[in-house]
């Protein structure tokens, strides 16, 4: 039996209370009650449900910590305290069209990290319907569930599986991806846009994925798989190679060997 932290065990119960009504509702996902909050931005009954069942159990364990919510916006805490970071639904889009590809994701921000900057220090990212549990510990590594994680060790770009995003209708700039995906695509064995960020960090994280780009993501899309892959030994930065932009929705991820090369194309392609 893996050892973690009293923390873990909050998040993947929350996590794991909320997951059987998605799955029943996954299931029937055509009589879903669906409102539109946005540009092809759908929230559905079952996300917000998700939702509420999640924070009840995370303010149940730890009262006095914040939250940002994808649906329900920001709950103060005691500022000298950690908050949780919860996307009930990563891939909503998925789930309303009946595919099987989406999460629960669950950070852990600490205000007082390194350097005196917020920092994740926990992280979650559960597939209710497979029940993959993919979590992190700052220092203790990356599992999936009971095993330990690392990044693929492949070092060409050309035998490298890349993740990312594509723009679609209210999100996004077409032509600028198109640059990054012109200089990215014939440098590498292939690029997959599956829709859920925060599975595709995961992924990294466990070797499935080689690399992983994106931009105009929230916050709450990207905060628990940043560190899934760091634990796992991957880099993650903005596309300038800081951190500067990941707060801003900015993520380019993958090994130690492929990072540099992949940063290099997309810089590249957003300075010509």
């Amino acid at each position: 039996m893996v050892s973690h932290s009293g923390l873990i065990t909050v998040m993947q119960r929350a996590a794991r209370k909320a997951a059987p009504k998605l799955r029943r509702d996954f299931g029937e996902v055509e009589q879903l009650q669906v409102s539109r909050k946005g540009p092809a931005d759908f929230v559905s009954m079952a996300d917000k449900n998700a939702e509420q069942t999640i924070v009840d159990e995370l303010r149940h364990a730890r009262p006095d910590w914040g939250l940002m919510l994808e649906e329900g916006g920001t709950i103060e805490g005691d500022p000298d305290k950690p908050r949780f970071i919860v996307d009930p639904i990563d891939g909503t889009s998925n789930f309303l069209h009946g595919i099987p590809h989406f999460a629960i994701s669950i950070a852990v921000e600490d205000p007082r990290g390194a350097g005196g900057r917020p920092e994740i220090t926990q992280a979650l990212v559960y597939q209710p319907l497979t029940d993959e549990s993919f979590w992190a510990e700052k220092g203790r590594g990356t599992w999936l569930n009971e095993r330990r994680l690392r990044v693929s060790s492949r070092r060409d770009l050309a035998d490298s599986l890349i993740a990312t995003g594509i723009p679609f209708f209210g999100h996004g700039q077409l032509p600028r991806f198109q640059r990054v995906l012109e200089a990215v695509a014939p440098n590498v064995a292939g690029i997959r846009r599956n829709g859920s960020a925060a599975l595709d960090l995961a992924w990294v994280a466990a070797g499935r994925f080689d690399g992983f780009w994106e931009e105009d993501l929230q916050y709450w899309d990207l905060a628990a798989g940043i560190l899934l892959v760091r634990e796992a030994g991957g880099f993650v930065t903005d596309f300038r190679g800081s951190e500067a932009g990941l707060a801003k929705g900015q993520v380019l991820a993958a090994n130690d060997q492929l990072h540099s090369k992949l940063h290099r194309l997309v810089a590249g392609a957003l300075r010509a």
